[in-house]
This record gives C-alpha cells, sequence and structure tokens, in this order.
C-alpha cells in the first residue's frame, strides 16, 4: 500500500496520484505556490481518492472560494466513507473547517491527531495564530496552542514543518533560546519554507533584531515567488522592522508592491489586517497620514467584510472605519459586535466592541474614551486573534492616549510593565519617557 512522507497509508493505487498529492502537501505546508494544481492532478490520475480532495478544498478556503471548497470537502466526505478510518476522519475535519463550524472542526482536529499525530494536513489547521486554536477566541490560547504542538512534538522527530510552528508557539510565550534552535533547524533542512520564515521573523521581533530582520527578510523575500501565499504578510514584518528604524519610505514601498497590493495572493483577512495596522503604526509614530491609502483600506475592509463575526478582522475594520470618520456607522457595527457577543455567538466576547468604540474616540481625539475602552480589555487581547507583534497595536494606541493627554505617569507604568524583548516602541513622544 502506498504511504505519504509521513509514512500514512493511502487508499490509492495510483503511484502518480499519490506523487502529485504528496507534492501538493509540501507546497500547502511550505506555503509555496503549486498546491492546488498538484492536487487537482492526482484527483486526475486518481479521481476516487478522496484525500487530494479534502486537500483541495483547504487551498479553495484559504483562497477565499468557499463554494468551491464546501463542493470539494463534501466530495472528499463521501468518497472517504468507502476507505479508511483515517481518511474518512480526515475528510471530516475539512467538512466541518470549510462550512465554518470551527469548534467542531477543532474537536476532530485533536480526536484526529490524537490517533493519527502526522496527519500534518490536519494538525497544520491548528497549528498556527491563523488557525483554530489561534482564532478561538479563548483567553490562555496562547500556552494552548503550544501545548498542542509540545504533544505533537515527539512524533515528528527534527521535521521541518513541525519545528517551523513550534518555534512560533515558543518565542510568542517567551521560550527564545528553544524557538531559535527549531526555527534554525527548520530553514536548515528546508530553506524554502515561507512557515519558518515567519517564524523567524516573529523570533526577531520579540527579541529585539531589527536590523537582523530586515536583512534575514530582504534576502529570503528575493527568492520567494511574487505568488507565494506569504509573501505579503512577510513584507508587512519587514515593513515592521523598517519601521523601527524610520525607513518609513521602504515600508511604503512594500505596501503597494506585496502586503497591499491589487493582485494579493494571500488570505484576504491577513491583507485586511496588515495593511490597516500598518497605517495606523505608521501615524502612531509620528508620520503623516496617507488619506488615498486609507480610503483603498476602508474599501477593501467593507467589501470583504461586510459584515462583523471574525475576531481577526473586526478590530481592523474597526481601524478603517474609525479613519474614515462615520461615527454612526463605527457605532453600528460595535453595536452588531455587542449583540453577537450578547447572543453567544462572539467566542472573543464583549471586548471587541470596546476595541471598535477605543479606536473610534482615539481618531476624534477623545482621549479619555479611549483609554476608558481600551484598559479593561488589554489584559485580555489574546481573545481577539493575532500574535504579539500583532497585539502590540493596541497597546500602542492606549500609549499614545496617555501621550497626548498628558496622563505620563501612567505611559510610563504601560511601558515598565511591558513584555520585555521587543527593542523600542515606535510611539511618537514615548521617547520622553526615559
Amino acid at each position: 500500500m502506498l504511504s505519504d512522507r509521513y509514512g500514512l497509508s493511502m487508499s490509492t493505487t495510483s503511484q502518480a496520484s499519490r506523487d502529485f498529492y504528496a507534492e501538493g502537501c509540501d507546497c500547502l505546508l511550505r506555503l509555496y505556490p503549486g498546491a492546488l494544481a498538484a492536487f487537482e492532478q492526482a484527483i486526475e490520475s486518481d479521481p476516487d481518492f478522496a484525500l487530494p480532495h479534502a486537500a483541495r478544498a483547504r487551498v479553495l478556503q484559504l483562497g477565499g472560494d468557499m463554494p468551491g471548497a464546501q463542493a470539494a470537502a463534501a466530495r472528499a466526505a463521501e468518497l472517504a466513507a468507502t476507505q479508511s478510518e483515517r481518511e474518512n476522519s480526515h475528510a471530516a475535519v475539512f467538512v466541518h473547517l470549510v462550512n465554518g463550524r470551527s469548534a467542531a472542526a477543532l474537536d476532530a482536529v485533536r480526536a484526529h491527531v490524537a490517533q493519527w499525530p502526522r496527519d500534518a494536513l490536519v494538525a497544520s489547521t491548528a497549528a498556527n495564530q491563523t488557525g483554530l486554536i489561534g482564532t478561538c477566541g479563548r483567553a490562555g490560547r496562547e500556552q494552548e496552542q503550544l501545548d498542542f504542538l509540545a504533544a505533537l512534538a515527539p512524533h515528528y522527530e527534527d521535521d521541518w514543518w513541525l519545528d517551523s510552528h513550534y518555534a512560533l508557539a515558543l518565542s510568542e510565550l517567551g521560550h527564545w533560546a528553544e524557538a531559535r534552535r527549531r526555527v534554525e533547524r527548520s530553514l536548515a533542512r528546508q530553506p524554502r519554507n515561507a512557515a519558518a520564515a515567519h517564524s523567524m521573523a516573529h523570533l526577531q521581533y520579540e527579541t529585539g533584531e531589527p536590523e537582523a530582520s530586515i536583512n534575514f527578510l530582504y534576502g529570503w523575500l528575493a527568492e520567494y515567488p511574487r505568488n507565494g501565499a506569504f509573501r505579503g504578510h512577510l513584507s508587512w514584518h519587514l515593513a515592521l522592522a523598517l519601521l523601527g528604524e524610520q525607513r518609513v519610505e521602504e515600508g511604503f514601498a512594500l505596501f503597494e508592491d506585496a502586503f497591499a497590493a491589487e493582485e494579493y495572493p494571500g488570505p484576504k483577512v491577513v491583507k485586511l489586517m496588515d495593511a490597516a495596522s500598518y497605517l495606523w503604526r505608521v501615524e502612531l509614530a509620528g508620520h503623516a497620514r496617507n488619506e488615498a491609502l486609507w480610503r483603498r483600506v476602508h474599501e477593501f475592509a467593507h467589501q470583504t467584510f461586510p459584515r462583523p463575526g471574525m475576531a481577526y478582522a473586526d478590530w481592523h475594520v474597526a481601524l478603517a472605519d474609525a479613519v474614515a470618520g462615520d461615527a454612526e456607522a463605527a457605532e453600528a457595527r460595535a453595536q452588531e459586535l455587542s449583540a453577537l457577543a450578547e447572543a453567544g455567538r462572539y467566542p472573543a466576547g464583549p471586548g471587541m466592541a470596546a476595541i471598535a468604540r477605543a479606536v473610534a474616540a482615539f481618531e476624534r481625539k477623545d482621549y479619555a474614551a479611549a483609554i476608558a475602552a481600551l484598559e479593561p480589555v488589554l489584559p485580555e487581547r489574546e481573545r481577539f486573534s493575532g500574535s504579539r507583534a500583532q497585539l502590540d497595536l493596541l497597546e500602542f494606541t492606549l500609549l499614545k492616549a496617555y501621550l497626548d493627554s498628558g496622563r505620563l505617569e501612567e505611559a510610563r507604568r504601560l511601558l515598565t510593565t511591558r513584555r520585555p524583548g521587543p527593542r523600542g516602541v515606535p510611539v511618537a513622544g514615548a521617547e520622553t519617557l526615559h
């Protein structure tokens, strides 16, 4: 019987289908182009092989084609019902996932990897900050993420895929030496691995190495395809490092060419959060507003996420709404967020409505209202999804509100309680506190 590169048997007798499927999995796990074409070739070689249909569903979901993803997952489940127990369980995960049943999908992932821990494609759905754990809305999800990967680690030895994600989970919680060991090993074993490049960017942010990050990312991105799904997001990381070094024009060039480009190959939610957060952070750092870019981001936000419901998107939509200055529309969306939370339909809880109101108040220079809204929810910010690098935007906004309202002792206290590691605080006026 044929098996994948992790030694798991597969219900196909076609060597070509097996090889195309393995190639597609490799592309998907490395975040490289080519996965969809490989899975479609696997299906062409053996139309009744369930696994490439499930994997195709995942690629279509990540690309925003939800009807296509749902049809592919349904076909995978239909075929897998007559194949092995593992393949049936594997397909069921993706049926839940592409139909928006995140809690059920995560339960299915946990049950599946408990029995087949080396099924990396299933495990990958819960392996990072945008995955099923990262967006679950629970307090403590950073530790939950680390625990999930730690349980998998003994089954993967020194595998480059597991190392790339485990390193990021470690670095988020301050385990920098082990994170560095794993991400360097991952890159040594598979240099063209965007997940590991991403983890290195996070580690260098957390350990305060902007120059090293700039050098690493410029070099790594030079060989990454323009249609690579993570080209935009890695360019955002590069732009953040450049912002900290006052190289803002280079950051804007990356905005136009990569992380807010019209032709954007990655998930739309990542484009939204990178574009909106970069423009906001540029202004916090004291640079002038670019009204035209904000209008583009606002239009994209409402075209792509017209209704709230995804925390990762919602606090970035709130940034665009605040800058647009439509107070009535911003408050209406905040009320929708509150209603979802009250109905138990918003895993991140009621704090998201407070974030929306806080950034709107900040934009109209009502710093007292912004502070009153932000202070109570900042301790639970991990519920709002995102990495520590991304969530720093909320802390920096609160700091700027303190500074611009003359509440300098509170600003100092915020800085003294900030986690160690990241170098510098790119907020105009913060340098006067030392």
